[in-house]
């Protein structure tokens, strides 16, 4: 939805809104909704009209495996390095003659990747028994709704109807 500016030209809402019109078809999967706005694309539908509206969303948190002082190390000294690396390279854009930049930029990684191991580790033993697990967490929906305008409900179920 957008709003007129004194100008002339439309305002995107500040806020997020639910989509209103007709539900045009439901799917299990986001996969399976996405595939749907890709027929009407491809059938020249305005999709721009069309919204997918995960419904019952949960949250879901998937564990990934075992933390160790050797995983948290290894974790540790790899955002350390990538930290060494864009310091070595700074230092290389700062001073690009330097004759041992090479050993300065290759110092910096190291450097990086020593300190990221040791605060990995001493973070990790101060919360040791709080959480010994990693895991990725996210938002699913159980329902999947393709929602558009209602004078548009019924050229989009021909078209999808006729795609299956």
């Amino acid at each position: 939805m957008s709003t007129p500016t004194p100008g002339g030209r439309a305002r995107q809402q500040l806020m997020p809104e639910i989509p209103k019109g007709e539900i045009v078809s439901t799917y299990d999967r986001y996969e399976d909704a996405k595939h749907a706005v890709d027929v009407l694309a491809r059938a020249s539908f305005p999709v721009q009209q069309i919204s997918i509206v995960g419904n019952d969303v949960r949250s879901v948190e998937r564990v990934t495996g075992r933390l160790t002082y050797g995983r948290i190390a290894l974790m540790g000294a790899l955002s350390g390095a990538y930290l060494g690396l864009f310091l070595g390279l700074l230092l290389f854009i700062f001073q690009p003659d330097n004759a041992a930049i090479l050993g300065v930029f290759a110092a910096a990684v190291v450097i990086g990747a020593g300190f990221g191991m040791l605060f990995g580790v001493l973070s990790y033993a101060l919360n040791r028994n709080r959480r010994d697990f990693s895991s990725v967490m996210q938002m699913v929906a159980t329902r999947y709704d393709l929602v558009t305008e209602p004078e548009l409900v019924h050229q989009a179920r021909q078209i999808l109807t006729a795609s299956v």
